[in-house]
């Protein structure tokens, strides 16, 4: 009977050991011959936490997900931005693992990682190579199990004055960053949870302290309400063990409901107005409240919308954009768990305004209503939609993010086959159906967004105020919560080994030429049924022009994907649009780039259109002078804005306003102007455009053979041997057929160059130099450089970043990197810095920089330098564009296909001492120039007391003031003797004022005297 006892104790025992932490397998899910699926097994762990793995073994990486059902939706009116400022506050640290280690820790280990937060869910996910699985698990449990101990006030205090940096960044300092804001707030009514944005309100992140924090934790971060997703080469019995040993422990957190669907509701048309400081053109947002994500109309408002507004077929491209009404007009519908929003944003032409877009806007939605749905507008959304998905499979990221977004907002993480099912049997009645249903007649939201100073430019007067009567603040159950530490039979503090190194398989290629001289380079790679093309051509480019030139090179990137001989533009995009293909074009620096991505089935016709593309362009006047006109009016949009200002004027300064790369692609509006469609066609003309003559350079990654794709590419010119394009002679002004650079003047010691931006919530720094003494060399100085600058600026653990961003919290993120080219190189520390701390930050740069210079790197520092990026090499490869890019890097640059493989043992060779010379030399602190965008009558004196020159510039570039000290110094004495002598004017006139009231006296006396004498000598004369 005893033994009965113990035996069933210890069965008790076993049983309740289980109970803490063994998963159960509640589903898998196979592929089956071609269906677009996800295959993955799905478990439960007792404590709640939803675990999915997907088995991916065509990379050596791993994908680690883990998303919280947790928004700002859960948040409360005057405690907005919990969410997204947790999702800070998750990388600062737990029990086991250190301040900021989290980064270093992933970025060591050769990784990537990062969070999110929208309305509905916070994610964090990490892609590491796959012998590092065991690590990432013990970081996500940690910070998910064992948080709030490490949360101090200063990491608090930190981080709140980093999130508030990132809304001066993305939304106060942005031209239209505060559209979304103004229609959300004025859509839902008070204290609705979409009714403020994720980033939430400065006031209110100041409102709250550390225990606010610490209580939205411990609500929303239980493991009951979090979706694990483990993609990659991994074994699912492996990634179960582990993640039952690292979260198995974790306590269940309290019970969370999903919220049901929360529609606006609206009775009329509500006009409201915003004024920005920070644009040239008016916005126009005209809004609709729609169903939520994955409702039954969804699909039919996503097809609806592309119908309206996107591409150029669309009813606005055709009735705003190419009558050059409209700047840009476009349609969308966003969904969110709880409410949907049906858009229209249009920016008027110049000299147009906001009643007027109104007008042709419901123009052209009753325009909608006469044309209808045709079946060749389903059948352009079905194909499309079918790509996207397919296209999003070609990483485990994108596979992980699929499945724990269906998993978290529909409980069924296989959704996608659902989701297609939707797609696929759209039909046009559908999408008039919602046409009718939430469009048509139905009252919206109307935003008239306007420069400062032109209210006279808003669609009507504000006729809606919000109402904040009536709201009470929801009870979401944060009384009583307590902090319950898990408790596990192992030590928790020692971080995991990774595995052996993951054998990195670097693409096979295979090589050809044509004898056009076009080089060819390819892989394959049957991941994904897909075939992507990157032609590179050598002539073209931006440097084929002179300054006087600047621009028209990015005209003919815009001018190329318009219509051809046998194609309108319209024509074009359908065509592309049916097979659920793209070709795009763009020009840079060397020339023109066409880039070609379609589905295997489709590639012949592709091909065609390609050919299409590359041969037959028709440059007509008409869309010139649109294009030009759109395109100037956007460069003058670009000028309001700070970060475009810093660079513009950095790179003038650095390279000379004669050298065409000082400017940016787009030139300026001074010779945007004078472009003629003649220049154009003359740069096309330079390009070589012509049968048999297209000199460059091809890639071709996909799911094809050589021999399959090559006689596919009979319009390129016959495989074999060649000769390049015969080369045409510089024959017109400002335009060169051989680019020579410009010398570069050294810099003969740093002085800050200040833009002044009044009002700005930031200021952008830029610092540097350039060099023409080192080019790029995959294999030599120019790589080791970069090996160099990894720890002072390249990795978010950067000495730099650290100091400006997590010590200080004067920044969203600051920067440096080395980019060598094929005539210099260039150095840029950079950062969008906090307004008041401007001088504070500048000193901190070249601090850094003066320190790394003369110090050099720790052996710390450098091993994680050596295993960061050596073990990320099993990053490099998965995608398409990853494999198409490194591949152009070869063909453009010549390299061995192993060269990586050397990168390697030049990494794992560098030594402390060459990294310290090379830091010494290439970092020259004394003779860098620094750029700063800010508002003047802010950051004018802290910068003076840093004591270097400064000399003031307008946004172009153009010197106003040679040295703003001695300016300020001289307008400083001129003051003062302007007021010295205005005090000895004002003291003379004082004892004039004296001398005359003394005269005046004086002669008052006498008055008096002459008068008492006449007086007397009457008195006597009467007597």
């Amino acid at each position: 009977m005893l033994r009965k006892k113990l035996i069933f104790s210890a069965l008790g025992l076993l049983v309740a050991f289980w109970a803490m932490g063994q998963a159960k397998l509640v589903q898998k899910v196979t592929k089956k011959g071609n269906e677009i699926v996800i295959p993955y097994e799905k478990y439960v762990l007792p404590n709640g936490l939803t675990l999915i793995i997907h088995e991916d073994h065509s990379d050596p990486i791993v994908h680690v997900d883990v998303t919280y059902h947790v928004g700002s939706a859960r948040e409360e009116i005057k405690k907005s931005g919990f969410a997204h400022f947790f999702e800070h506050m998750m990388f600062q640290g737990s029990d086991n693992v250190a301040d900021e280690e989290h980064f270093k820790i992933v970025t060591e280990a050769g990784g990537t990682l990062n969070g999110t937060t929208n309305r509905d869910r916070t994610n964090y996910f990490e892609t590491l190579p796959a012998n590092q699985l065991e690590v990432a698990l013990w970081l996500e449990a940690d910070r998910m199990g064992f948080l709030l101990d490490a949360v101090t006030q200063k990491k608090f205090e930190v981080q709140r004055a980093t999130v508030k940096n990132e809304r001066g960044q993305n939304y106060d300092n942005r031209p239209y960053g505060l559209v979304q804001e103004n229609v959300a707030k004025n859509l839902y009514p008070y204290g609705h949870p979409y009714s403020w944005l994720t980033i939430g309100y400065v006031e209110d992140l100041d409102r709250v302290d550390v225990n606010d924090l610490k209580n939205f934790f411990l609500r929303w971060y239980g493991p009951n309400n979090a979706v694990l997703t483990v993609a990659g080469d991994v074994n699912p019995k492996e990634v179960v063990k582990l993640v039952e040993k690292y979260f198995g422990s974790i306590p269940r957190g309290p019970e969370v409901k999903n919220m049901p669907p929360m529609l606006a509701k609206l009775d009329k048309d509500r006009y409201v107005s915003f004024e920005d400081n920070y644009i040239r053109f008016p916005l126009l947002a005209m809004v609709f409240p729609v169903p939520q994500a994955y409702s039954a109309d969804e699909t039919a408002l996503d097809c609806l919308a592309e119908i309206l507004g996107q591409g150029k077929n669309s009813i606005l491209y055709q009735k705003m954009v190419k009558t050059q009404q409209a700047l840009q007009a476009s349609t969308f519908n966003s969904t969110s768990e709880l409410a949907g929003e049906f858009s229209f944003q249009v920016i008027p032409s110049q000299g147009k305004n906001l009643a007027e877009m109104e007008k042709m806007l419901r123009e052209a939605i009753a325009e909608f209503e006469k044309r209808g749905v045709t079946d060749d507008d389903v059948k352009k959304f079905v194909a499309k939609q079918e790509a996207n998905f397919v296209n999003r499979l070609s990483s485990v990221s994108g596979k992980a993010s699929l499945l724990a977004a269906y998993q978290t907002f529909t409980g069924n993480a296989n959704y996608i086959t659902e989701e297609l099912k939707r797609i696929r049997s759209l039909k046009k009645e559908d999408v008039i159906r919602v046409y009718n249903q939430y469009i048509k007649g139905k009252p919206a939201v109307i935003l008239s967004y306007y420069p400062k100073g032109q209210r006279n430019l808003i669609a009507a007067e504000d006729n809606y105020t919000i109402d904040k009567s009536g709201y009470v603040a929801p009870d979401y159950g944060y009384a009583g919560l307590k902090y319950n530490k898990p408790k596990d039979n192992f030590d928790r503090s020692k971080k995991p080994a990774p595995g052996p190194n993951p054998v990195v398989k670097v693409p096979k290629v295979w090589r050809s030429e044509l004898n056009s001289g076009i080089q060819i380079l390819g892989t394959q790679n049957n991941e994904i049924p897909t075939v992507t093309l990157l032609l590179s051509l050598k002539k073209g480019g931006h440097l084929n022009l002179y300054p006087e030139k600047a621009g028209t090179a990015d005209l003919l990137e815009d001018m190329m994907n318009e219509g051809t001989e046998n194609y309108t533009a319209e024509q074009f995009s359908q065509e592309l649009e049916k097979l659920g293909s793209s070709i795009s074009v763009g020009v840079g620096d060397e020339g023109l780039e066409f880039r070609v991505q379609c589905l295997k089935k489709n590639l012949d016709k592709t091909l065609k259109l390609f050919e299409e593309r590359l041969y037959r362009s028709k440059f007509t006047n008409e869309d010139f002078e649109r294009i030009k006109k759109q395109n100037l009016q956007a460069l003058k949009n670009r000028q309001t804005q700070a970060t475009f200002i810093a660079s513009d004027v950095y790179g003038k300064l650095l390279h000379g306003f004669k050298e065409i790369r000082a400017y940016d692609n787009a030139g300026t509006i001074e010779t945007y102007e004078k472009i003629t469609l003649d220049d154009v066609r003359y740069l096309h003309e330079m390009a070589n455009l012509k049968p048999g003559k297209v000199s460059g350079n091809l890639v071709i990654v996909g799911d094809i053979t050589d021999k399959e794709i090559l006689p596919k590419l009979a319009f390129l010119g016959k495989v074999g041997k060649g000769t390049p394009a015969d080369d045409t002679p510089e024959a017109r002004q400002g335009f060169r057929f051989k680019y020579t650079p410009e010398p570069i003047q050294p810099i003969a010691k740093t002085q800050i160059y200040l833009i002044d931006k009044p009002k700005s919530a930031q200021s952008e720094i830029r610092i540097g130099y350039v060099t023409p003494a080192v080019k790029f060399d995959a294999l030599g100085e120019s790589y080791k450089i970069s090996l160099m600058n990894y720890i002072l600026g390249g990795a978010f653990n950067s000495r730099i970043n650290l100091n400006l961003r997590e010590d200080k919290g004067w920044t969203y993120g600051a920067r440096s990197s080395f980019i060598a080219g094929d005539y210099d190189m260039r150095y840029t520390a950079s950062g969008g810095i906090k307004i008041q701390a401007t001088d504070s930050a500048v000193f901190e740069f070249m601090k850094e920089i003066r320190n790394y210079a003369e110090s050099g790197i720790t052996e710390k520092e450098l091993a994680f330098t050596k295993s960061s990026i050596g073990q990320s090499e099993a990053l490099r490869y998965e995608t398409s564009f990853q494999k198409a890019s490194f591949l152009n890097r070869i063909l453009t640059y010549n390299l061995p296909t192993n060269f990586t493989e050397k990168q390697n043992e030049i990494l794992k060779n560098i030594s402390k001492s060459e990294i310290d010379a090379l830091a010494k030399k290439y970092l020259p602190y004394n003779n860098m120039a620094i750029v700063v965008v800010g508002d003047k009558n802010v950051v004018g004196k802290g910068l003076m007391r840093l004591g270097y020159q400064i000399t003031e510039l307008d946004v172009n570039g153009k010197v106003l003031v040679e040295d703003l000290a001695k300016a300020e110094a001289e307008k400083a004495r001129l003051e003062a003797e302007k007021a010295k002598a205005e005090a000895e004017k004002a003291r003379l006139e004082a004892e004039k004022a004296k001398a005359e009231a003394e005269a005046a006296a004086q002669k008052g006396k006498k008055k008096k005297k002459d008068r008492k004498k006449k007086k007397a000598k009457d008195a006597e004369a009467t007597q």
